[in-house]
């Protein structure tokens, strides 16, 4: 019962394709952050509350890309905004009857994982050039490559994995007070799960402006910086 409930199941089947719901949750958040990114578009001479809020969270977080960045935040607005509104709306998503978070699944967590792991030498390439930015990875000394690689590769999967893990296990949390206690005695924890969704949004956006801010910067001057 709470595996129907919390975990993702295949809806349909077009031949061998089958369609999980975190798929088609996964797309219904994608639809909803575009319909609101048009909506803001069509109403910039009418401010709502709503528009409002949306516009100071988006301040905040190019104010603390700026600070731990140092420069002009906007070329990479649009990557961690859009993964941070992203990762939040799913999340909250897990709080809504009959539905649950599509970043409680491996499978969403690691392609959001995978897309950091390329947008971070796309930019470092690009502020850098192909040669600064591979240099990197001889630095300090050249025996230390097959470190770097390796590095690369597992903060990778600590993204994953520490976004899956912790809405996963919030999921569990309440589905098992669910069952056990009924339904108003785990609203206490559904309304810090909301609050925790949020905080796993953030941190992940902040874990993205680390890695990117270490690609596009030199080793020289992020000693410059500490």
């Amino acid at each position: 019962m709470l595996r129907d409930r919390y975990l993702p199941q295949i809806l349909f089947q077009f031949g061998p394709i089958q369609i999980s719901s975190t798929v088609v949750y996964s797309l219904l958040a994608s639809v909803v952050l575009v319909g609101l990114a048009f909506s803001i578009r069509g109403h910039l001479d009418r401010p709502t509350g709503w528009r409002l809020g949306l516009e100071m969270l988006m301040e905040e977080l190019e104010g603390m890309m700026r600070e731990m960045l140092s420069c002009d935040p906007r070329a990479y607005t649009p990557l961690v905004v859009t993964l941070a509104f992203f990762i939040g709306l799913c999340n909250l998503m897990g709080q809504v009857p009959g539905l649950h978070a599509p970043t409680a699944d491996l499978s969403t967590a690691a392609a959001l994982a995978v897309v950091v792991f390329f947008a971070v030498p796309f930019y470092g390439i690009r502020a850098r050039g192909v040669r600064g930015y591979l240099g990197h990875y001889l630095e300090p000394a050249p025996f230390l490559l097959p470190i770097e690689i390796v590095t690369e590769l597992s903060r990778t999967l600590t993204l994953a994995v520490r976004l899956f893990g912790n809405v996963m296990s919030e999921q569990l949390v309440v589905g098992v007070l669910l069952l056990l206690a009924g339904l108003l005695v785990p609203v206490p924890i559904m309304l810090l799960s909301v609050l925790t969704s949020v905080i796993q949004a953030y941190i992940f956006a902040v874990l993205t402006v680390v890695y990117l801010g270490a690609a596009i910067r030199s080793q020289s001057e992020q000693g410059r910086q500490t």
